[in-house]
């Protein structure tokens, strides 16, 4: 496996266990929707949160809400409709960020809540 896949995935664990253990009810971790993936989704009390987990081997690059397109954003938005009518779920929604960079044995978290909102038709 590719280096860069391999810190994707230990960047996902580090983000499941850092949502729940803030208080997030992990609902579903790489939730596929028309060939393409959710990367978390949570609850906590009545808000349903999808997140993008963004993991970098630095932090000198773009900021991790910058690097979503727009096609990204319609994708997760078209995902997360999809997964409440199959899940008849009726909570409100929030789109988070979460950034992890490697630092010296450790991880630096950034979780930016609200990192967009979903486009008006």
């Amino acid at each position: 496996m590719a280096e860069h896949n391999e810190l994707g995935k230990q960047g996902e664990r580090v983000a499941v266990k850092y949502m729940a253990g803030i208080g997030y009810k992990i609902l579903e971790q790489n939730w596929y929707y028309k060939h393409k993936e959710i990367d978390l989704i949570a609850q906590k009390e009545d808000l349903l949160v999808i997140v993008e987990i963004k993991t970098r081997t630095n932090d000198d690059w773009e900021l991790p809400e910058e690097s979503i397109t727009n096609a990204k954003i319609r994708f997760l938005v078209d995902a997360t409709e999809a997964y409440i009518m199959q899940n008849n779920i009726d909570l409100e929604v929030r789109f988070d960020v979460i950034a992890l960079t490697p630092e010296n044995n450790d991880w630096k978290i950034e979780h930016i809540t609200e990192a967009f909102y979903p486009p008006v038709n």
